[in-house]
């Protein structure tokens, strides 16, 4: 049986390793889409704090939201606990604690993507080096990903690793998407199909949507690929389907079985019509996101021993 410091360990590197990488993916389409798009298309930095659930912290100690102080603090930031940085930092610290049950060269892979990315920080800021910064760190995290898959047993450990990872996964398509709702859906912007293959850049979702889906990018068919598709990876319906298997090689699974299962069954049912409006969809992913932390909740009552605080953006209360 696996320890349940363990367990929870295990579980908060899943989601901090998955948690950087997003991020650092979200800061480097989100700089291109800057560099790409006229300034008459008021493309600013607010959206991404909005996305990671930042923006009155970030407020709190900035006047604006200035792209360097933006980027500054969601790749580098120490204080704040959602950065890149500090999300690497929260997952090396987690598998530190469970390194009994880690194979020795995948924590070399954590300690080596740990140090780069501290000795080359100012390189995440500056403009000519942030996009090669970011696309380091996301290699990375794909390295260890790997190294992780094919040396490690698959087991309950590897189980915890991985419904971090899912759950994490699921939960930032979702908050992508609600957070640019009224732009993706809204009449007349004359910009929205750039915006939108924007979306699904920072998703890892822009070829494998033209591969599946085929022609332009249209809101409603991207909408529907990205939370319902049953075989793509950052799909929010194959998130949760995968996070059920996982569960289902765990002890006692029936509590978090049926949380999952209940998502699945509101994924099974949503109607994504091409006359969807910024409201409905506000309200279409809000519900999912619901039983998304319903999932999270029932996982730390059922297996770390306590009840998790229902926030929108979940954050590890001790490491």
């Amino acid at each position: 049986m696996l320890l349940s410091r363990f367990a929870e360990s295990l579980y908060w590197a899943g989601r901090y390793l998955e948690r950087a990488e997003a991020t650092a993916r979200m800061i480097g389409v989100h700089t291109e889409l800057v560099l790409d798009l006229p300034l008459a298309a008021g493309v600013g930095w607010s959206p991404l704090l909005a996305v990671t659930g930042a923006s009155e912290d970030f407020l709190g100690r900035h006047t604006g939201p200035d792209e360097d102080d933006v980027v500054s603090f969601l790749a580098t930031d120490p204080k704040n606990r959602g950065s890149v940085m500090s999300s690497l930092a929260q997952a090396r610290a987690n598998l530190r604690a469970a390194r009994v049950v880690l194979p020795n060269s995948c924590w070399e892979v954590v300690n080596q993507l740990h140090g780069w990315a501290a000795a080359n920080a100012d390189d995440a800021i500056d403009r000519r080096t942030r996009t090669d910064w970011m696309k380091t760190v996301i290699s990375r995290c794909q390295l260890l990903s790997g190294a992780l898959a094919g040396v490690m047993c698959h087991d309950e450990a590897y189980g915890f690793l991985q419904l971090g990872r899912y759950l994490e996964r699921a939960d930032m398509t979702i908050r992508v998407l609600d957070v640019q709702a009224s732009v993706l859906v809204g009449q007349g912007d004359q910009y929205r199909d750039v915006t939108w293959a924007g979306v699904l850049r920072s998703l890892s979702a822009h070829q494998m949507y033209f591969r599946t889906v085929g022609g332009g990018v249209s809101g409603p068919r991207a909408l529907r690929f990205l939370l319902l598709d049953e075989r793509f990876p950052r799909a929010v319906r194959y998130c949760i389907t995968a996070a059920g298997r996982e569960i289902s090689g765990l002890p006692n699974p029936a509590p978090v079985h049926a949380c999952c299962s209940a998502a699945q069954q509101r994924l099974a049912t949503l109607e994504i019509t091409e006359q969807v409006t910024a409201g409905e969809l506000h309200d279409l992913v809000d519900l999912v996101e619901v039983d998304i932390n319903e999932i999270h909740q029932s996982l730390a009552v059922t297996y770390f021993g306590y009840a998790a605080v229902p926030v929108r953006r979940q954050i590890q209360e001790s490491a």
